[in-house]
């Protein structure tokens, strides 16, 4: 029995290789999970649910297959594709979790998110989230053509592009503070998140308690992911899985 954790894919019809040692991962080393939890950026954007070209009909189509050979589904909202809906989870049967979760995963209480919220220290980011997380800008925003949607978000793309260059890697980097304060939050929990792009396992004493974090690794250049059962959990490269 175990259990599997992945984010940060960014998959885009630009990124082929990416994409097909993804569709590999369902029908290959995924299907031995009960549970496969995507925690954020399944995607490289989301427009909303009605944007159902090729590329993304794909994708349904393989996440539909995975799901009705048995394992469940689990998908977290990330920075990119938050706007992924009801629509979108129903077509396979997914749950839409929120972010943050704490699940019991095999005796250990653990704590999922995608981790952009553990960035404290970059204040224009959280802002920006904060603007389009709120139900009535989603609202107005997915009331817009899918062409004018398409639009805007490749100009935001283009804008936070460039003020990354401006960001040093610590401001969007996990804050010791805004671990500590989750982590004490939900009890002092084990931590599975993506987003900064830093795959490793820390440990945390956070009042006197231990803490493990694992950071799960994205899939620009390869792909990997967390495996997780009763004995605890290890990061599986999948050239090591197959």
């Amino acid at each position: 029995m175990h259990s599997i954790f992945i984010s940060d894919l960014h998959l885009s019809a630009l990124r082929p290789r990416i994409n097909r040692l993804f569709l590999d991962f369902l029908a290959g080393p995924a299907t031995s999970a009960e549970a496969l939890y995507i925690l954020g950026d399944l995607f490289e954007y989301w427009a909303g649910d009605d944007d159902d070209d090729e590329f993304n009909r794909g994708v349904l189509s393989a996440l539909r297959a995975y799901a009705e050979r048995g394992p469940r589904l689990y998908i977290m909202h990330g920075n990119r594709d938050f706007l992924l809906g009801p629509a979108f989870a129903a077509r396979f049967g997914a749950t839409l979790l929120p972010d943050p979760t704490v699940i019991e995963l095999y005796g250990t209480r653990t704590l999922l998110m995608h981790g952009d919220t553990l960035c404290t220290d970059d204040t224009r980011y959280l802002e920006f989230r904060a603007q389009v997380r709120d139900p009535e800008w989603q609202r107005q925003f997915l009331a817009k053509s899918l062409p004018e949607r398409k639009q805007i978000i490749a100009g935001v793309r283009v804008e936070n592009t460039r003020e990354k260059k401006l960001k040093t890697e610590a401001i969007m980097d996990a804050t010791i503070t805004g671990i500590e304060t989750v982590l004490r939050e939900h009890g002092y929990p084990r931590l599975i998140h993506g987003h900064t792009h830093r795959p490793a396992l820390h440990h945390h004493d956070v009042d006197g308690r231990a803490c493990e974090r694992w950071v799960l690794a994205d899939w620009y250049t390869s792909g990997s992911y967390l495996r997780c059962d009763a004995g605890g959990c290890r990061a599986i490269a999948l050239t090591d899985a197959v």
